[in-house]
């Protein structure tokens, strides 16, 4: 049984979603608040499974919410709200609070398809409850958590210079590629290539949002365009992204591969056609499987495969399978995978 707190200062909108939820018998609704701070009283006694919230509310809005729950008492938080619509800064001021996911609700709720919008929800609500959420330091005044310096990355320089790098991710992806390229160096010597599966029309988000602390330039690919070092680049939405046999761009929409379009093991399986032992795979967090196949086409070649190791990972789906394809060379927690990437990279 799932265990869901709802924060709404909406009774109209509390009780419909109550309503949606009930459709689902492993699916336990065991309270609700109309606002964080009330709800954050509720915690530790309902010990909620996931946490589904406003983002505007009275007291305290679901922004702060989110930072004392990531603060408090970690678990999964999917922001339901209006204002979480295509174009809104909102959604990855969010996501980068500690949320794990964002769900449009409709502007007249009451006028909608109530079957499509109970299964969005609870499917939503299944992947939730299984991810691995992390405590966050939310008070600068509050006392630091005192543990041993991290151990220095050791990792060889690769035989054959690397040429591209191409990362993959799902769930949890923006947050970790947040992670990675905020700590990359402005003279990374080659092109990164990434395809993160998120939700129609949010990508130019997530990638203006990336652009803000990457020091490399973010953009999506273009078709025809040649991948330039020191240039991040994303697959744009439901296309898939490979290479021509001169190394530039072509955007495919053939059929989703593993239910993904763009797919990573698309992208991966034609660097490694494209750039041989010169390619690199980096697998990060995700449901699913794509990607694995991507990562074993990279190892076929003679190319270098990392993949987020399951303590740093919101949901170890993704690269679990490559580790079980025996298609990855190294497993690394987030926090080591963009100094990994600079030493082997001979990145100062």
């Amino acid at each position: 049984m799932i265990r869901v707190l709802l924060v709404d200062d909406s009774p109209i909108v509390l009780s419909i979603l109550q309503r949606l939820l009930s459709r689902s018998p492993e699916i336990k609704v065991v309270g609700t608040a109309a606002d964080g701070r009330k709800a954050l009283e509720l915690i530790p006694s309902l010990n909620p499974d996931v946490i589904c919230t406003d983002l505007y509310m009275p007291v305290m809005d679901g922004l702060e919410f989110t930072r004392e729950v990531l603060a408090h008492y970690p678990r999964p938080i999917l922001v339901v709200s209006g204002a979480v619509e295509p174009g809104s800064p909102n959604i990855f001021r969010l996501l980068q609070a500690g949320a794990i996911d964002v769900y449009l609700k409709p502007r007249n709720i009451l006028n909608v398809d109530m079957d499509k919008l109970s299964y969005e929800l609870a499917s939503k609500i299944r992947i939730l409850a299984g991810v691995h959420v992390f405590r966050r330091k939310n008070n600068e005044n509050e006392a630091p958590v005192t543990k041993l310096a991290p151990e220095p990355v050791v990792m060889p320089r690769p035989q054959v210079p690397v040429r591209i790098v191409v990362i993959g991710a799902s769930t949890g992806g923006p947050q970790a590629l947040h992670e990675i390229l905020a700590h990359l160096s402005a003279s990374f010597p080659v092109p990164i290539v990434c395809v993160q599966h998120i939700g129609s029309n949010f990508l130019s988000e997530m990638v203006t949002w990336l652009a803000e602390v990457s020091p490399l330039p973010v953009r999506k690919a273009v078709q025809g365009e040649t991948p330039q070092a020191g240039t991040v680049y994303f697959a744009p939405e439901e296309a898939h992204l490979e290479f021509d046999d001169d190394g530039r761009f072509t955007l495919s929409l053939a059929a989703p591969v593993d239910g993904n379009r763009p797919s990573v093991t698309i992208t991966m399986c034609a660097a490694a056609r494209c750039y041989g032992n010169s390619a690199m795979g980096v697998l990060l967090t995700g449901m699913g499987c794509d990607g694995a196949k991507g990562m074993a086409s990279i190892a076929a070649a003679g190319g270098i495969t990392i993949a987020q190791d399951e303590a740093s990972s919101v949901v170890y789906g993704m690269p679990k399978q490559a580790v079980e394809l025996d298609a990855v060379k190294y497993i690394l927690p987030l926090e080591q995978i963009a100094t990994a990437l600079k030493v082997m990279l001979n990145v100062g």
